[in-house]
């Protein structure tokens, strides 16, 4: 299998996994990119996964639709807010697509009805596609959920296997990394993080797929037992350690960060303008 990062609009991933001849795509936001991947690699379309209902997650379905060749999946507490149509899926439920086998999870918060896809392949490392949930160092900004909500998603989450690979939809990681050391400034491994994804950002390169075990190390949206993150969240009015409470802290503090970086850097539709032009970045196999 070929894993795929296509750039979209002005920061977003859509994801395709194809096995040379089919491919299925994740959050088709934009029907240019993925069309002109199919074309070049001479693939046919199988199927396309939906996380949630935000525009540049499904605004690609409609022109899909003739060229798709196969089901569509998605959230099934967000059927009123997609109008294309799919197949609704939630928690507990398994989607099969290229003879692979997705798992559902339900991950609330950012949007009310967002879910996410984990495939556990025999052999290899797993493969989570999280939409806007779970970001590299960060997360999503809370639209529609609780932070209580997206606390209990992000830890459903990080309680997968470590080598996960961590496929989320938005080239954000280095202003997340630069918010991470905020927090954490004594933190080695964001320093270290940070440092070869501006090297990776310099060549014209992705950041992602992350993984859950180095997320472990560098999120503090995943850290919020760790004392100096409790105690950086405090600083910023969180009530207690309490991990919800914590995490909304944070959350709060990134809001304000991020309008901060926005003030200074030019915005594209979806935030800053981190992707170059590309047809696709085509990254290692995720498994045999």
């Amino acid at each position: 299998m070929n894993l795929v990062a296509l750039p979209a609009f002005s920061d977003n991933y859509i994801w395709m996994l194809d096995d040379g001849r089919k491919a299925l795509v994740v959050d088709p936001g934009d029907a240019a990119p993925v069309l002109a991947a199919l074309q070049q690699r001479g693939l046919s379309l199988a199927g396309i996964l939906v996380t949630h209902h935000h525009a540049d997650h499904v605004g690609g379905l409609d022109a899909l639709q003739p060229h798709l060749q196969g089901p569509v999946y998605g959230p099934a507490a967000e059927r009123h807010r997609i109008a294309a149509a799919y197949q609704p899926v939630a928690a507990g439920q398994s989607v099969a697509l290229l003879g692979l086998d997705f798992e559902v999870f339900d991950v609330p918060g950012h949007t009310a009805g967002h879910v996410a896809y984990l495939h556990r392949p025999a052999q290899g490392a797993p493969l989570l596609f999280c939409g806007d949930t779970l970001f590299s160092a960060g997360c999503g900004r809370l639209f529609e959920g609780t932070p209580q909500q997206m606390h209990q998603s992000l830890q459903s989450l990080a309680a997968l296997p470590g080598d996960t690979q961590v496929c989320c939809t938005h080239e954000y990681t280095l202003s997340n990394l630069r918010f991470a050391a905020a927090v954490e400034p004594g933190n080695p491994h964001i320093t270290r993080h940070l440092a070869s994804c501006e090297a990776l950002r310099a060549a014209g390169q992705p950041t992602l797929p992350s993984n859950l075990a180095r997320e472990l190390l560098i999120n503090p949206f995943l850290r919020c037992h760790v004392p100096a993150v409790v105690a950086a969240a405090q600083a910023q009015g969180a009530a207690n350690d309490d991990g919800a409470q914590v995490f909304a802290a944070l959350r709060e503090w990134k809001n304000r960060y991020r309008r901060h970086q926005l003030t200074a850097v030019p915005a594209g539709p979806c935030g800053p303008p981190l992707v170059p032009p590309s047809c696709c970045w085509v990254l290692a196999p995720p498994h045999p």
